[in-house]
């Protein structure tokens, strides 16, 4: 072969690799920022239901269906909610049997095709728990957000912020407990989320611009009352909550915050969404970079919103050892840094954004003592 022919072709076959890369890197990093709200997070299995009784439920046995506490089961056109194993009762060694607490949405058959959520609830504030609210909208960037609110006598609003896999349902798991303590509720769905504007690139950015849609809703909350406001998150919606923090213009209003399962690694975050969609391990960096890329994600904005020489105010975080999506080691290096300003509950045996779901008791219990003092 000529040396210009073979120059010509090496050229070529670099072409084709870049091009290649590119691709695989798109698709990878797709896989890791494409996670629809209220859609299964990649890794959440799918279970079966082999039986039905009166207040139980019979279903296919893996970690998952073996998780403790209460759980949403969501299927097509189904939503139920389970409660703890039952010991003693006979069934399959294939199987697992929960209690049963309420199907509020559907049927439960054998053979249907269900997953568990965090998602306890299926409605809104007042079908789902029988508490007044108002359909509201709030003005954002790219245009209106809807959201609930649930009035209170107190002049410190809760907002409320779900993450991802959920949608705006996720914050009913505890709405009846701050009904409880007369405080008002502004429960927000943000970009992308259904009735919501799509982000430009029609992708997730893991909280750094969602961030801005949790700022319109602290100035509507302001405008209509709010005196000051706690932000309760999970997931990236507590990562938009530290960004607030730092970046709100009325974050001087911001008296504090509840952060369930952050995400504060998002190299890390990507990897595991990444690794969960089945991407192959070699393929991960490029997953990491083509997030990068495609949306600006570099990390900075993360590191100065969680600088604890600029947080603030009384935090606290609900976490634990078993979140495979969010890092449980950053959750303890940032309350380390903090002791006086931070409080870490640890939560075991809970996936991601469910730490509430593995003990509500004990979650509410930590909330209580955490919010009380702020009202």
């Amino acid at each position: 072969m000529r040396p210009a022919t073979a120059t010509a072709a090496a050229v070529s076959t670099l072409i084709g690799v870049g091009a290649a890369a590119v691709a695989v890197g798109r698709y990878a990093g797709d896989a890791a920022l494409k996670v629809s709200p209220g859609r299964p997070l990649p890794g959440d299995p799918r279970l079966t239901v082999h039986a039905t009784a009166a207040g139980q439920v019979t279903l296919t046995r893996c970690l998952a269906s073996l998780r403790p506490g209460t759980y949403g089961l969501e299927g097509a056109g189904v939503h139920a909610v389970v409660g703890p194993v039952l010991e003693g009762v006979p069934h399959a060694a294939d199987t697992v049997v929960r209690r049963l607490e309420s199907v509020t949405r559907g049927s439960l058959a054998k053979g249907t095709r269900v997953r568990l959520t965090p998602q306890a609830h299926s409605g809104d504030p007042t079908t789902a728990l029988d508490l007044d609210h108002k359909d509201v909208e709030v003005a954002g960037e790219l245009g209106a957000l809807p959201a609930w609110f649930v009035p209170g006598q107190r002049e410190t609003w809760v907002i409320t912020t779900h993450g991802l896999g959920t949608t705006r349902e996720h914050p009913l798991n505890i709405m009846g407990f701050l009904a409880e303590l007369e405080l008002p509720v502004l429960d927000l769905a943000y970009r992308g989320d259904p009735g919501a504007p799509r982000s430009p690139d029609g992708l997730g950015h893991l909280g750094e611009s969602e961030w801005r849609d949790l700022d319109a809703a602290i100035r509507y909350a302001v405008r209509y009352g709010a005196d000051r406001v706690i932000l309760i998150g999970w997931s990236i919606g507590a990562t938009m909550a530290l960004h607030a923090v730092v970046d709100s213009t009325l974050t001087e209003r911001i008296s504090g915050l509840v952060l369930d399962s952050p995400v504060l690694d998002r190299e890390a975050t990507v990897r595991a969404l990444a690794t969960a969609r089945r991407v192959p391990g070699p393929l991960l960096p490029l997953a990491v970079r083509a997030a990068q890329g495609r949306t600006g994600l570099r990390g900075d904005l993360l590191r100065r919103a969680t600088d604890t020489r600029t947080l603030h105010v009384p935090t606290l975080i609900c976490h634990g050892p078993d979140d495979a999506l969010a890092s449980w080691d950053a959750s303890r290096e940032l309350a380390a840094g903090r002791p006086d300003l931070i409080s870490l509950h640890t939560v075991a045996h809970a996936p991601h954004a469910a730490m509430w779901n593995a003990d509500p008791a004990g979650y509410e219990e930590a909330l209580r003592r955490f919010l009380t003092p702020l009202l």
